[in-house]
């Protein structure tokens, strides 16, 4: 048997990295929890790749996380790990992190695969959504921020090109005091399976005043899903919810839902237990 030769790359310094992707085109490898899932070959073989490698995951300029100017600044190849021990990062997203897979791949996996690998059950995405994050990408003719609602264009399918590397992920001016979070997961098992479906939420009240909420769900359409459009609706309400905006609410959210039928879940009951998710969000908020 003929084993086809691939070439890698692990460069000490970000700039080095960035002139190797302005030359050819690689695969980058943080984690590898998805690219080699992605990869993989029959009875235990070597993971088929058709690019030469690059790995990211020792660079230190991308394994930081910072506070500027009030924003969370998290680098790429931040660890689900790592992030569960940093006190910048919200408490919500850790409650999230816990959710994802088992310590080991928590070790490896990276909030920046996680965002490039681009699955609509990516366990942080719904909150990052709601987060309204930013992405920071690199190259070696400069960097550019875009929203993590425009980089994520599909399943596994991200405005990045082949010589930019995402640095670090923006989380702008994140308000935990007086916000009432929520994040659910459901799947086989708590942690250790993909979601079947995810759901973020956060609410915001002054005086009994709805003055800000964000809804975002999982695995019920090829992106994350959002609506700032229905979220307004809810603007200067005052709690408890009335049950007719509560119904209204819902059913906006029943019109834009597309979940599929997968080996994993049916269509209907993945909209089914959105729905009931998001109404009792907006029936149960905790002072």
């Amino acid at each position: 048997m003929v084993t086809k030769t691939i070439a890698s790359y692990r460069y000490m310094t970000l700039d080095e990295t960035l002139s190797q992707l302005s030359k050819e085109e690689c695969q980058i490898i943080a984690g590898g929890t998805d690219v080699m899932v992605q990869h993989k070959s029959p009875r235990g073989t070597p993971a088929k790749l058709d690019k030469p490698i690059v790995f990211i995951d020792h660079l230190k300029e991308l394994k930081q996380v910072n506070m500027m100017n009030n924003d969370i600044h998290i680098g790429a190849c931040c660890s689900f790990s790592d992030m569960m021990k940093h006190p910048h990062i919200p408490k919500i997203l850790k409650k999230a992190i816990m959710d994802i897979a088992a310590p080991a791949i928590r070790n490896r996996g990276t909030i920046g695969g996680n965002i490039c690998n681009a699955s609509p059950a990516g366990d942080t995405l719904p909150l990052l959504y709601i987060f309204n994050a930013k992405i920071r990408l690199r190259s070696s003719k400069g960097e550019r921020v875009v929203e993590i609602r425009d980089f994520i264009l599909g399943p596994r399918r991200v405005d990045r090109l082949q010589d930019e590397i995402v640095t670090d992920i923006i989380l702008p001016e994140v308000q935990e005091d007086r916000t009432f979070f929520v994040f659910e997961k459901v799947a086989n098992r708590r942690a250790d399976a993909i979601a079947k479906i995810s759901f973020a939420g956060s609410m915001r009240w002054d005086e009994d005043r709805m003055c800000d909420a964000r809804f975002a769900f999982g695995a019920v359409g090829p992106t994350i899903v959002r609506s700032i459009d229905i979220e307004k609706k809810l603007l200067g309400a005052a709690f408890p919810l009335d049950n007719t905006l509560i119904d209204e609410v819902v059913a906006d959210f029943d019109k834009i839902l597309k979940p599929i039928d997968d080996h994993r879940s049916t269509a209907v009951y993945r909209k089914s237990v959105a729905l009931h998710i998001l109404r009792h969000f907006l029936e149960n908020k905790v002072n």
